[in-house]
């Protein structure tokens, strides 16, 4: 059934054509026809290699709209850090019990790990396990801060971290099949600011070689990355 699903939205995309960005948003909602509310996730593939290190592009942005998701947040903190996340909002505090709970139950119901910097010697141990998942807190998409309300707050709302991953690409939500298309909209443009104002100087060539935006079950549906380029800068 899913199969047909898919084969009949298929039919409903140009996989030549590169779509205005919010044409492509409508395509997607029109092709998410799962019965459960489907994520719409942007890919985009950027002019880098990730191997140089001048070259990762690595961050996280605030999107208006979040993306209808509640996330659960784990924070390493001890005393007042660690009252100051409970009152934010946090799913989970707690300092080398939960440590323990990661590395002896293989523990992982949390969508986003934040620390306090003097809480990484210990969280430092959990390198392996929650690094290849892309959970390990880090300076650079605001997981590692002293600034505990702020960051459990923002994650809460909708931040969302990206990060290139091999040949250049990064995958981001932005939102439910079921937001409207003004919404998403505007978390797309959001992320796409983003990215071209961390841009690397290394960067050489065409920045965005391509954009596609899909939703869980559904086809991708390409986004002319000129145009979306130039009216994410406009926006």
């Amino acid at each position: 059934m899913a199969q047909k699903r898919y084969a009949e939205a298929k039919k409903v995309v140009d996989r030549t054509m590169q779509y205005d960005p919010e044409e492509a948003l409508e395509l997607v909602k029109k092709t998410a026809t799962a019965k459960f509310d489907e994520t719409v996730e942007v890919s985009v593939r950027l002019g880098v290699n990730p191997k140089h290190a001048d070259q990762q592009v690595r961050g996280a942005v605030v999107l208006p709209h979040g993306i209808g998701k509640d996330i659960k947040v784990l924070v390493f903190a001890k005393g007042d850090k660690a009252k100051e996340a409970e009152e934010a909002g946090a799913d989970f505090v707690g300092a080398e019990d939960m440590v323990a709970k990661i590395q002896e139950e293989g523990w992982l119901d949390f969508d986003i790990a934040i620390a306090t910097p003097d809480s990484m010697a210990m969280v430092g141990k959990l390198g392996r396990i929650l690094g290849p998942k892309g959970m390990m807190p880090n300076p650079k998409t605001g997981t590692v801060t002293f600034d505990i309300g702020k960051a459990v707050s923002e994650f809460k709302a909708g931040k969302v971290e990206y990060r290139t991953e091999k040949a250049g690409l990064i995958h981001v939500p932005i939102g439910k099949a079921s937001f409207d298309t003004e919404k998403l909209l505007e978390n797309f443009y959001t992320l796409i600011d983003t990215l071209l104002r961390v841009k690397p100087a290394a960067a050489k060539g065409q920045y965005m070689r391509s954009i596609t935006v899909s939703s869980t079950m559904g086809p991708g549906v390409k986004v002319n990355p000129q145009k979306a380029a130039l009216l994410g800068k406009v926006k």
